[in-house]
């Protein structure tokens, strides 16, 4: 354990290339991987920044998912025992409340089960591009393509009626909003979970062949928690995925040597997409924990209580884990494990599903438009700066 405390940083937020976490964090990473910080919202705790200490504070079970989720406004977290978890929010939950929940969902979400859904997956992407190219461009992207997909593959998957895409399209927003008040997003999130319990309780009597009738017909799961299994499920089932699929998409059209590599090696796709979720690591703020006592990390002592956060987008450019050099984006770089879907226990449940949508989505738009390219400037296109996660707010295209 190291005997002095290294200087506070601040958590970094700006960003100089759009497709870069900001500078600040390759020096804090070589300087002090462990460091106290002060973060966005005003609180304090400790950020983590190494590739390998990020991977060891998400898979120790000392540091714990119940944790204050402050926005900009809010008050200083105090010495006040943390509020319970909304029903079926298992993301913040600790075990054995977060096993329970867990283990109903992982047979859901196989590799087996993800592989099948590849042919619904591929007619959705059909039918998006076929409309896209009946417009004859310019399109936004986002809401012609990478946004519907993956929302008509989770409302497949949940049973979910695509046609109420509106509504929870809007709520989740509210609650990715980095400007949202804690009242606002709380209220999303009631409405969200709401409209899930009502749709999964009708399920109970007319089940149909989805995730939710198979939760509901359990009869292990009260209402509430209903409400917010599926209200969790559909806003990390499409929101993620859409903004990697744009995101990913202006990335590539700003590597043209490396989108010429797959044009002419599709093959290397399966690659290129862990690599594009290495490289844009779209948590932007990273992951929060709270330290359930004393623990040593990377040669610090964190106090019980403390807030720490995993810098996600950080470790994901650490050059003593990836090979060559981790700030350019190479589809060819050998793969190594990555910590886009985080680690441990809360490790994302819906990673295999992101990966089949991310490679159908990307490989037939650059094989139906070979002469894809922005519509506007890349400094025009508005990016997801003010949202918690990252990507862009609209993507002008043409071919």
């Amino acid at each position: 354990m190291t005997s002095t405390q290294p200087t506070t940083r601040s958590q970094p937020t700006e960003r100089t290339c759009p497709f870069n976490p900001p500078e600040e964090y390759r020096t804090i990473r070589e300087e002090a991987p462990v460091t106290p910080a002060t973060f966005p919202d005003g609180a304090k705790g400790w950020m983590v920044t190494s590739y390998e200490d990020v991977r060891a504070m998400l898979a120790d079970p000392r540091f714990g998912s119940n944790r204050r989720q402050l926005r900009p406004g809010d008050p200083a977290p105090d010495d006040a025992p943390l509020p319970p978890p909304s029903p079926g929010m298992f993301i913040m939950m600790d075990a054995p409340e977060h096993t329970r929940f867990r283990r109903m969902l992982t047979g859901q979400f196989t590799v087996r089960r993800m592989q099948k859904l590849v042919p619904v997956v591929e007619q959705f992407v059909a039918e998006r591009l076929a409309e896209m190219e009946s417009a004859e461009g310019p399109v936004d992207l986002v809401q012609s393509y990478a946004l519907p997909i993956p929302s008509l593959v989770i409302c497949e998957l949940l049973g979910v009626p695509y046609e109420d895409r509106e509504d929870f399209q809007r709520d989740s927003a509210q609650m990715l909003r980095l400007d949202a008040s804690r009242e606002e997003a709380q209220q999303a999130n009631q409405a969200m979970s709401r409209y899930i319990g009502k749709l999964a309780v009708a399920k109970r009597a007319h089940p149909t062949d989805d995730i939710l009738s198979g939760l509901a017909q359990a009869g292990v799961l009260t209402d509430e928690e209903l409400g917010g299994v599926g209200a969790l499920l559909l806003l990390a089932g499409h929101e993620t995925t859409a903004n990697m699929i744009a995101l990913g998409t202006m990335c590539l059209l700003n590597n043209p040597d490396q989108l010429a590599a797959l044009r002419a090696e599709p093959e290397l796709m399966d690659n290129a997409v862990e690599e594009l979720l290495r490289y844009l690591t779209i948590i932007q703020f990273g992951l929060r924990r709270t330290a359930l006592e004393d623990v040593e990390l990377g040669g610090q002592r964190i106090e019980a209580g403390s807030v720490v956060v995993a810098a996600l987008p950080a470790g994901n450019r650490d050059a003593t884990h990836f090979s060559g050099d981790p700030e350019t984006l190479d589809v060819r770089r050998p793969y190594r494990p990555h910590l886009a879907f985080g680690h441990g226990i809360h490790q994302c449940i819906g990673q295999q599903l992101a990966r089949v949508e991310m490679k159908a989505a990307l490989s037939a738009l650059i094989e139906r438009f070979p002469t894809l390219r922005l519509a506007v400037p890349a400094d025009q296109v508005p990016m997801r700066d003010d949202m918690l996660i990252y990507g862009v707010h609209k993507l002008p295209v043409t071919w």
